[in-house]
Protein backbone atom coordinates (compact mmCIF):
# COMPACT_ATOMS: atom_id res chain seq x y z
CA UNK A 1 0.00 0.00 0.00
CA UNK A 2 1.40 3.60 -0.64
CA UNK A 3 1.86 5.80 2.14
CA UNK A 4 0.69 9.29 1.52
CA UNK A 5 2.46 12.27 2.88
CA UNK A 6 -0.87 13.17 4.45
CA UNK A 7 -1.52 9.50 6.39
CA UNK A 8 2.87 10.39 7.73
CA UNK A 9 1.52 13.77 8.97
CA UNK A 10 -1.22 12.14 10.95
CA UNK A 11 0.82 9.51 12.53
CA UNK A 12 3.09 12.59 13.18
CA UNK A 13 0.38 14.44 14.93
CA UNK A 14 -0.49 11.75 17.09
CA UNK A 15 2.78 10.53 18.58
CA UNK A 16 5.46 12.96 17.93
CA UNK A 17 8.08 11.07 16.08
CA UNK A 18 10.09 11.56 13.56
CA UNK A 19 8.70 11.22 9.33
CA UNK A 20 10.78 8.67 9.05
CA UNK A 21 10.02 6.62 11.94
CA UNK A 22 6.37 7.39 10.78
CA UNK A 23 6.94 6.35 7.63
CA UNK A 24 8.50 3.02 8.29
CA UNK A 25 5.63 2.00 11.06
CA UNK A 26 3.40 2.82 8.52
CA UNK A 27 4.66 0.87 5.90
CA UNK A 28 5.62 -2.38 8.10
CA UNK A 29 1.66 -2.07 9.22
CA UNK A 30 0.55 -1.77 5.44
CA UNK A 31 -1.11 1.77 6.15
CA UNK A 32 -2.92 0.61 9.55
CA UNK A 33 -2.23 3.50 11.60
CA UNK A 34 -3.49 2.04 14.66
CA UNK A 35 -1.44 -0.82 14.35
CA UNK A 36 1.50 1.66 13.23
CA UNK A 37 1.10 3.27 16.61
CA UNK A 38 0.72 -0.02 18.78
CA UNK A 39 4.19 -0.89 17.16
CA UNK A 40 5.57 2.30 18.15
CA UNK A 41 4.85 1.91 21.20
CA UNK A 42 6.07 -1.73 22.08
CA UNK A 43 9.49 -0.82 19.41
CA UNK A 44 10.10 3.07 21.02
CA UNK A 45 10.14 5.22 24.33
CA UNK A 46 6.41 5.84 22.80
CA UNK A 47 4.17 6.21 25.87
CA UNK A 48 0.70 7.11 24.50
CA UNK A 49 -1.05 8.42 21.05
CA UNK A 50 -3.84 10.73 20.93
CA UNK A 51 -6.64 9.17 20.40
CA UNK A 52 -8.15 7.82 17.17
CA UNK A 53 -10.04 10.59 14.82
CA UNK A 54 -8.56 14.05 14.65
CA UNK A 55 -11.45 16.70 16.68
CA UNK A 56 -11.69 18.04 13.00
CA UNK A 57 -15.90 17.91 12.45
CA UNK A 58 -17.35 21.24 13.70
CA UNK A 59 -20.45 21.94 15.23
CA UNK A 60 -22.08 22.75 18.83
CA UNK A 61 -23.44 20.84 21.72
CA UNK A 62 -26.30 21.16 23.68
CA UNK A 63 -26.96 20.23 26.87
CA UNK A 64 -30.17 20.56 29.49
CA UNK A 65 -31.00 19.66 33.02
CA UNK A 66 -34.30 19.40 35.00
CA UNK A 67 -34.93 21.79 37.75
CA UNK A 68 -35.44 19.04 39.87
CA UNK A 69 -32.19 17.19 38.42
CA UNK A 70 -33.50 14.21 37.71
CA UNK A 71 -33.65 13.94 34.25
CA UNK A 72 -31.13 15.32 31.79
CA UNK A 73 -30.12 15.23 27.81
CA UNK A 74 -27.05 15.77 25.91
CA UNK A 75 -26.92 16.31 22.04
CA UNK A 76 -23.79 16.55 19.08
CA UNK A 77 -24.71 18.15 16.19
CA UNK A 78 -22.79 18.51 13.46
CA UNK A 79 -21.83 20.86 10.49
CA UNK A 80 -18.85 21.47 7.88
CA UNK A 81 -17.17 24.10 9.00
CA UNK A 82 -15.81 26.14 12.06
CA UNK A 83 -18.05 29.11 10.26
CA UNK A 84 -20.91 27.80 10.07
CA UNK A 85 -21.45 26.57 13.66
CA UNK A 86 -21.22 30.47 13.99
CA UNK A 87 -24.14 30.80 12.02
CA UNK A 88 -27.44 31.89 14.94
CA UNK A 89 -29.52 29.76 12.72
CA UNK A 90 -27.38 26.89 13.29
CA UNK A 91 -27.57 28.30 17.32
CA UNK A 92 -31.15 28.27 17.16
CA UNK A 93 -31.33 24.21 15.52
CA UNK A 94 -29.19 22.78 18.28
CA UNK A 95 -31.42 24.55 21.17
CA UNK A 96 -34.04 23.36 19.27
CA UNK A 97 -32.91 19.71 18.58
CA UNK A 98 -31.62 19.81 22.95
CA UNK A 99 -35.23 20.72 23.62
CA UNK A 100 -36.93 18.20 21.07
CA UNK A 101 -34.98 15.97 22.67
CA UNK A 102 -35.25 16.57 26.57
CA UNK A 103 -39.05 16.94 26.05
CA UNK A 104 -39.59 13.60 23.76
CA UNK A 105 -37.10 12.03 27.00
CA UNK A 106 -39.88 12.59 29.86
CA UNK A 107 -41.92 9.83 28.68
CA UNK A 108 -38.44 7.88 27.90
CA UNK A 109 -35.40 7.15 26.49
CA UNK A 110 -34.28 8.95 23.50
CA UNK A 111 -31.91 7.35 21.11
CA UNK A 112 -32.05 9.52 18.11
CA UNK A 113 -33.51 12.76 16.94
CA UNK A 114 -37.34 12.76 16.58
CA UNK A 115 -38.91 13.21 12.88
CA UNK A 116 -40.06 16.61 13.37
CA UNK A 117 -36.79 17.53 13.44
CA UNK A 118 -36.18 16.45 9.75
CA UNK A 119 -38.16 18.75 8.01
CA UNK A 120 -35.69 22.13 9.90
CA UNK A 121 -32.76 19.97 9.56
CA UNK A 122 -33.09 19.55 5.88
CA UNK A 123 -34.66 23.10 5.18
CA UNK A 124 -31.54 24.70 7.19
CA UNK A 125 -28.65 22.19 4.53
CA UNK A 126 -30.20 24.06 1.65
CA UNK A 127 -30.49 27.81 3.30
CA UNK A 128 -26.61 27.29 4.76
CA UNK A 129 -25.20 25.41 2.42
CA UNK A 130 -23.74 22.91 4.19
CA UNK A 131 -24.39 19.25 5.19
CA UNK A 132 -25.60 18.97 9.10
CA UNK A 133 -26.50 16.28 11.09
CA UNK A 134 -27.47 15.46 14.56
CA UNK A 135 -24.79 12.66 15.29
CA UNK A 136 -25.35 11.80 19.18
CA UNK A 137 -28.13 11.68 21.62
CA UNK A 138 -27.75 11.02 25.42
CA UNK A 139 -30.85 10.95 27.87
CA UNK A 140 -30.30 9.96 31.65
CA UNK A 141 -33.02 9.54 33.91
CA UNK A 142 -32.08 10.23 37.77
CA UNK A 143 -34.58 8.02 40.55
CA UNK A 144 -31.55 9.95 42.81
CA UNK A 145 -32.24 13.19 41.55
CA UNK A 146 -28.38 14.04 41.56
CA UNK A 147 -27.88 15.10 37.76
CA UNK A 148 -25.69 18.52 37.32
CA UNK A 149 -23.68 19.27 33.97
CA UNK A 150 -21.22 21.61 32.78
CA UNK A 151 -20.57 22.50 29.32
CA UNK A 152 -16.93 24.57 27.91
CA UNK A 153 -17.44 27.98 26.84
CA UNK A 154 -16.93 27.55 23.44
CA UNK A 155 -19.77 24.70 23.65
CA UNK A 156 -17.74 22.01 21.69
CA UNK A 157 -17.44 19.78 25.44
CA UNK A 158 -19.37 19.25 27.80
CA UNK A 159 -20.69 16.20 30.46
CA UNK A 160 -23.53 15.37 32.36
CA UNK A 161 -22.67 13.07 35.92
CA UNK A 162 -25.21 11.29 38.06
CA UNK A 163 -24.61 10.87 41.39
CA UNK A 164 -26.57 9.37 44.16
CA UNK A 165 -28.46 12.10 45.94
CA UNK A 166 -28.82 15.66 44.96
CA UNK A 167 -26.06 17.58 45.35
CA UNK A 168 -25.76 20.38 42.78
CA UNK A 169 -22.67 21.98 43.18
CA UNK A 170 -20.70 18.87 43.07
CA UNK A 171 -22.73 17.47 40.02
CA UNK A 172 -21.12 20.25 38.22
CA UNK A 173 -17.82 20.50 39.91
CA UNK A 174 -17.70 16.62 38.70
CA UNK A 175 -18.61 17.61 35.38
CA UNK A 176 -16.08 19.93 34.49
CA UNK A 177 -13.64 17.34 35.88
CA UNK A 178 -15.14 14.92 33.28
CA UNK A 179 -14.43 17.66 30.55
CA UNK A 180 -11.25 18.53 31.22
CA UNK A 181 -9.81 14.81 32.16
CA UNK A 182 -11.78 12.78 30.05
CA UNK A 183 -11.59 9.47 31.99
CA UNK A 184 -12.43 5.99 30.44
CA UNK A 185 -14.69 4.74 33.24
CA UNK A 186 -16.17 5.47 36.60
CA UNK A 187 -13.87 2.86 38.64
CA UNK A 188 -11.14 0.48 38.22
CA UNK A 189 -13.04 -2.75 37.57
CA UNK A 190 -15.08 -1.19 35.02
CA UNK A 191 -12.32 -1.09 32.54
CA UNK A 192 -12.54 -4.07 29.85
CA UNK A 193 -10.24 -6.49 30.43
CA UNK A 194 -9.25 -6.24 26.72
CA UNK A 195 -8.20 -2.64 27.62
CA UNK A 196 -5.79 -3.91 30.37
CA UNK A 197 -4.04 -6.81 27.89
CA UNK A 198 -3.71 -4.46 25.64
CA UNK A 199 -1.60 -2.08 27.62
CA UNK A 200 0.32 -4.76 29.32
CA UNK A 201 1.67 -6.47 26.26
CA UNK A 202 2.77 -2.85 25.30
CA UNK A 203 4.16 -2.14 28.82
CA UNK A 204 5.97 -5.63 28.54
CA UNK A 205 7.81 -5.13 25.06
CA UNK A 206 8.77 -1.26 26.27
CA UNK A 207 9.92 -3.52 29.60
CA UNK A 208 11.85 -5.99 27.72
CA UNK A 209 14.05 -3.33 26.05
CA UNK A 210 15.43 -2.57 29.01
CA UNK A 211 17.25 -5.19 29.81
CA UNK A 212 16.14 -5.79 33.62
CA UNK A 213 15.76 -9.77 34.62
CA UNK A 214 12.20 -11.11 33.95
CA UNK A 215 10.76 -10.30 38.05
CA UNK A 216 12.18 -6.90 37.75
CA UNK A 217 10.36 -6.45 34.23
CA UNK A 218 7.38 -8.09 35.88
CA UNK A 219 7.41 -5.17 38.91
CA UNK A 220 8.23 -2.75 36.46
CA UNK A 221 4.57 -3.99 34.19
CA UNK A 222 2.12 -4.17 37.12
CA UNK A 223 3.57 -0.61 38.33
CA UNK A 224 2.45 1.00 34.78
CA UNK A 225 -0.42 -1.19 35.01
CA UNK A 226 -1.61 0.72 38.18
CA UNK A 227 -0.93 4.02 37.15
CA UNK A 228 -2.70 3.83 33.89
CA UNK A 229 -5.93 2.41 35.84
CA UNK A 230 -5.69 5.66 38.14
CA UNK A 231 -5.52 7.77 35.21
CA UNK A 232 -8.32 6.43 33.12
CA UNK A 233 -10.80 6.10 36.22
CA UNK A 234 -12.13 8.94 37.37
CA UNK A 235 -12.84 7.71 41.02
CA UNK A 236 -9.13 7.62 41.28
CA UNK A 237 -8.85 10.80 39.61
CA UNK A 238 -7.10 14.02 41.18
CA UNK A 239 -9.72 16.29 41.57
CA UNK A 240 -8.68 19.08 39.26
CA UNK A 241 -10.00 22.22 41.51
CA UNK A 242 -8.16 20.33 44.36
CA UNK A 243 -5.32 18.14 43.26
CA UNK A 244 -4.55 17.10 46.70
CA UNK A 245 -8.19 15.19 46.89
CA UNK A 246 -8.90 12.23 45.23
CA UNK A 247 -12.16 12.48 43.42
CA UNK A 248 -13.68 9.11 45.74
CA UNK A 249 -12.28 10.74 48.72
CA UNK A 250 -14.09 14.18 48.09
CA UNK A 251 -17.46 11.80 47.30
CA UNK A 252 -17.05 10.24 50.63
CA UNK A 253 -16.66 13.46 52.46
CA UNK A 254 -19.90 14.82 50.88
CA UNK A 255 -22.26 11.49 51.27
CA UNK A 256 -22.97 10.56 48.04
CA UNK A 257 -21.12 8.51 45.55
CA UNK A 258 -21.11 8.62 41.66
CA UNK A 259 -23.45 6.55 39.58
CA UNK A 260 -22.24 7.43 35.60
CA UNK A 261 -21.12 9.93 33.79
CA UNK A 262 -21.39 11.22 29.97
CA UNK A 263 -18.82 13.16 27.83
CA UNK A 264 -19.39 14.58 24.27
CA UNK A 265 -16.75 16.60 22.46
CA UNK A 266 -17.46 17.64 18.89
CA UNK A 267 -15.96 15.81 16.38
CA UNK A 268 -14.19 13.03 18.47
CA UNK A 269 -13.72 9.86 16.45
CA UNK A 270 -14.32 11.59 13.02
CA UNK A 271 -11.66 11.81 10.89
CA UNK A 272 -10.91 14.57 8.03
CA UNK A 273 -8.74 14.13 5.39
CA UNK A 274 -6.98 17.81 5.16
CA UNK A 275 -6.51 18.70 1.66
CA UNK A 276 -2.79 20.30 1.46
CA UNK A 277 -3.41 21.65 -2.28
CA UNK A 278 -0.19 23.43 -2.48
CA UNK A 279 1.99 20.33 -1.75
CA UNK A 280 -0.50 18.16 -4.13
CA UNK A 281 -0.21 21.59 -6.83
CA UNK A 282 3.82 21.20 -5.90
CA UNK A 283 3.75 17.08 -6.54
CA UNK A 284 2.05 17.57 -9.89
CA UNK A 285 4.60 19.97 -11.21
CA UNK A 286 7.44 18.01 -9.90
CA UNK A 287 5.46 14.77 -11.95
CA UNK A 288 5.27 16.88 -15.05
CA UNK A 289 8.95 17.95 -15.43
CA UNK A 290 10.15 14.32 -15.22
CA UNK A 291 7.66 13.63 -18.39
Amino acid sequence: MAISAAMVKDLRERTGLGMMDCKRALQDAGGDIEKAIEELRKSSSLKAAKKAGRTAANGLLGVLVSEDCSLGAIVEVNIETDFAAKNEKFIDFVSKVTETVFEASKSGGVEEAPSELEALRESLIQEIGENIMVRRIKTINSENRGLGYYMHGDQRRGAVVELTGPNTELAKDLAMHVVATSPMVVRPEDLPQEVLDKEREIYVSQAEESGKPADIVEKMVEGRIRKYVAEVSLLEQDFVKDPDKKVRDLLKSAGVDLVSFVRFEVGEGIEVEEEDFASEVAAQIAASDQD
